[in-house]
């Protein structure tokens, strides 16, 4: 009973300090609000980046070996060693497709660069054209806005057909369908029989094909030496079957291949092999460090504010002094001097956190609102806002109320 009236009546001296010394303690809890923004803002800008840019890299699955030429890490110390490794090729995919026991799904895409595509008086110059395997709508789970993907047929006969991203679709055709509608690249006729659907707005997003022209890859040998130097990029993608690690997946791609490539033991491995856990890692140290930034600019503003209410608390202990040495004289404890002061400093100091996670609210609604970016404040961050204030509560009011709990009854009654 006595901490509960303790409690309650703390919490009635902190809002009559507000009340009575309103422009002192706006100023004063001013700096904890600020503090808070600073940290919770921060964090919470930090943790809606990460997630749009690991949900943006989780389309490239997070179970799928990348064999390519060149790896996602950083390689300029190997540049001259890694540029005369030859681009993963079609028959490294047929042999992979075929040999590997630990692989669910094999594919292979060629980027054959940019090109011009027309349709009547209208044209779209710089469409990446990609030349794909069957297997490469399954493996990316391609969603279209119109039509399909290439039948088993028009791919094994390499049939005129394309299929082309949500830019190149809009450029092209504006509101005429696109879907059946005839158009011309590099001299000759191609049949659109799909459009990709838009990409989203993520920041960063791997899996973009608003720019993209598609054709199957028995039609792209005849339109390129696939084998040229000029050629962009080529991928032989591998997807662990179910139950199989890719660990497991990665021991048994990279002995198909060094066997292929015919590689005697001591050679080193003439190809990568990329997966999502290589750029995550890198990710991780940038956030981590943004983190951090956040971190050390908040406790800056919480020295202030710490500095701001431990001087509230000084002016209550010396403004009621008389009291206290009345609650001593009549029989109160220390710790009861002690609690009373510090739960009044750490109301105080959450009056300002709540503040200043409204404030944070009200920013990120209405950023979200601006920006194509959506940003969000997040229970967990919630919750850290209003332990910091707690902490922060308590380190500045413990030496006022150590002050308050150690006056002696008749010096307190006779000074106040």
């Amino acid at each position: 009973m006595i901490i509960f009236r303790v409690f309650s009546e703390s919490i009635a001296q902190a809002f009559l300090q507000l009340r009575s010394n309103r422009m002192r303690s706006f100023l004063s809890l001013l700096g904890i609000s600020i503090g808070i923004f600073c940290i919770i803002g921060v964090l919470s800008a930090v943790d809606s980046l990460e997630d749009n840019v690991r949900g943006s890299l989780e389309k490239l699955g997070s179970d799928i070996i990348y064999v390519k030429k060149w790896p996602w890490r950083d390689a300029s110390g190997d540049w001259w060693k890694l540029i005369k490794r030859p681009n993963p090729d079609y028959q490294d995919y047929e042999v992979l497709k075929e040999k590997a026991r630990t692989a669910g799904l094999a594919s292979y895409h060629v980027v054959i660069g940019f090109k011009t595509v027309k349709f009547g008086s209208n044209s779209v110059e710089g469409a990446v054209l990609i030349g794909s395997s069957y297997e490469f709508d399954e493996m990316f789970k391609l969603n279209y806005y119109k039509g399909r993907y290439f039948s088993p047929n028009e791919y094994h006969y390499g049939s005129n057909k394309m299929i082309i991203g949500y830019n190149v679709a809009d450029e092209l055709f504006g509101n005429i369908e696109p879907v059946g509608r005839t158009v011309k690249m590099m001299g000759r006729k191609y049949e659109v029989i799909g459009v990709i659907e838009k990409a989203g707005d993520d920041l960063l997003n791997p899996m973009d094909f608003d720019d993209v022209i598609m054709v199957s890859y028995p039609n792209a040998r005849n339109l390129a030496n696939l084998k040229a130097k000029q050629i962009f990029d080529t991928s032989v993608n591998v997807k662990a079957a179910e139950g199989i690690s890719l660990q497991q997946l990665k021991d048994e791609v990279r002995g198909i291949l060094r066997a292929k490539r015919r590689l005697k033991p001591m050679e080193d491995d003439n190809f990568a092999l990329n997966e999502l856990s290589m750029i995550s890692s890198v990710f991780d140290s940038f956030f981590g460090v943004l983190n951090l930034i956040g971190i050390i600019i908040g406790l800056f503003a919480m020295l202030v504010g710490i500095v701001s209410v431990a001087n509230i608390m000084f002016v209550s202990v010396k403004e009621r002094t008389n009291i206290i040495g009345i609650k001593k004289a009549l029989g109160a404890k220390r710790y009861v001097i002690l609690l009373e002061f510090l739960i009044e400093s750490i109301i105080l100091c959450v009056i300002g956190g709540i503040l200043g996670l409204v404030l944070v609210s009200s920013i990120i609604k209405v950023l979200s609102n601006v920006i194509d970016f959506e940003m969000y404040l997040s229970f967990g961050n919630m919750v850290l806002g209003v332990v910091v204030s707690v902490m922060v509560g308590i380190v500045s009011g413990a030496i006022p109320a150590m002050q308050a709990s150690r006056m002696d009854p008749v010096e307190a009654m006779r000074q106040g």
